[in-house]
């Protein structure tokens, strides 16, 4: 099968991959469409060292494996547990210790034309609820995760850092709330997107103002940023990886007090809920499509800064 596959910081297109066989518990997916997207982008610069075949963001149809899922489309969370460690037995299967991980961690990803995952990391995509659009459930999925975290209602002042990918989906699933919101970033044409949805921004921000501040840039100036927006006692959610090491004043957490969280994958029933009633607009987000075949110029143009979202067309349904 064709793929993209990632080996010493140097992507390759390959045509002869062989097609995953399911293990017992596992479903064979044929993979429809795919979203490349920052974590993608970091690991080609080496923040994690995976050899294999990148992607994990996807809607399939399920070949096999599963006799009441198959030719049902299907999105999948990308956390493949144990079930047996103790993390998994307190239900923080996203943090098993023997887990592998959709295209980033000891698992073939999803930028290939065919991936496993087991049985129960699968979700029905809505029937109203179109390919494209559901390729978008996992960072969907990964900004709902900082409501899963944090206690935000109307009487918070919330600041989301960076107006690109993941900042757009952070910001428009928090504006659902109705907290006393503000996106920041650097490019008026991505901050006009969330202008149009009702959403305040800015270029620049008033220090120590916040309650909550999101940091969705990548980019360690952003992790500065949205520390010094802080009122003492704020909270600081990490949505970031970062390829190299992060330099920060740790006294300004202490003095202040501050609550810093890491924020990853989150709940996908919710984030097809959202998509399925329309509260998310993607439309806008999608830069570019590109079919698998052009995958390599695919990466080019989402390693563009300022690149939103870059999607590859890989099979039909």
């Amino acid at each position: 099968m064709q793929g993209i596959w990632l080996e010493n910081k140097t992507l390759s297109l390959y045509q002869d991959l062989p097609i995953p066989v399911p293990q017992a518990g596992e479903a064979l997916v044929r993979v429809l469409k795919a979203g490349i997207c920052n974590t993608d982008l970091e690991l080609v610069k080496g923040y994690y060292p995976y050899q294999g075949i990148l992607g994990h963001e996807f809607v399939g149809i399920v070949e096999e494996g599963s006799p009441e899922l198959k030719g049902q489309r299907v999105v999948g969370e990308i956390n493949a547990s144990c079930g047996v460690c103790h993390l998994c037995q307190r239900g923080l299967k996203t943090h098993c210790q023997n887990r592998s991980v959709l295209g980033i961690v000891n698992h073939n990803g999803a930028f290939a034309e065919y991936l496993t995952l087991p049985i129960d990391n699968l979700y029905l995509v809505p029937p109203q609820v179109d390919t494209e659009a559901a390729t978008f459930t996992e960072p969907i999925a990964a900004a709902l995760e900082i409501q899963e975290q944090v206690k935000i209602t109307s009487q918070e002042r919330v600041l989301v850092v960076g107006d690109g990918k993941l900042g757009q989906l952070v910001a428009q699933t928090l504006f659902l709330t109705g907290c006393d919101l503000l996106v920041v970033g650097r490019h008026e044409a991505k901050l006009t997107l969330l202008k149009q949805l009702g959403i305040t921004t800015a270029q620049t921000i008033p220090e120590r103002s916040f309650d909550i501040a999101i940091e969705c840039t990548g980019n360690p100036l952003g992790f500065d940023l949205a520390l010094r927006s802080l009122r003492p006692r704020g909270t600081l959610v990490l949505k970031s990886t970062y390829a190299g090491d992060l330099i920060l004043n740790a006294s300004a957490l202490v003095v202040d007090e501050i609550t810093v969280i890491g924020s990853r994958c989150g709940p996908f029933a919710k984030a097809l809920e959202l998509l399925a009633q329309d509260k998310v607009k993607i439309d806008n987000l999608i830069a570019a499509r590109y079919n698998l075949s052009e995958g390599l110029n695919a990466f080019k143009v989402a390693q563009s800064r300022g690149t939103l979202k870059v999607l590859l067309n890989i099979g039909s349904d």
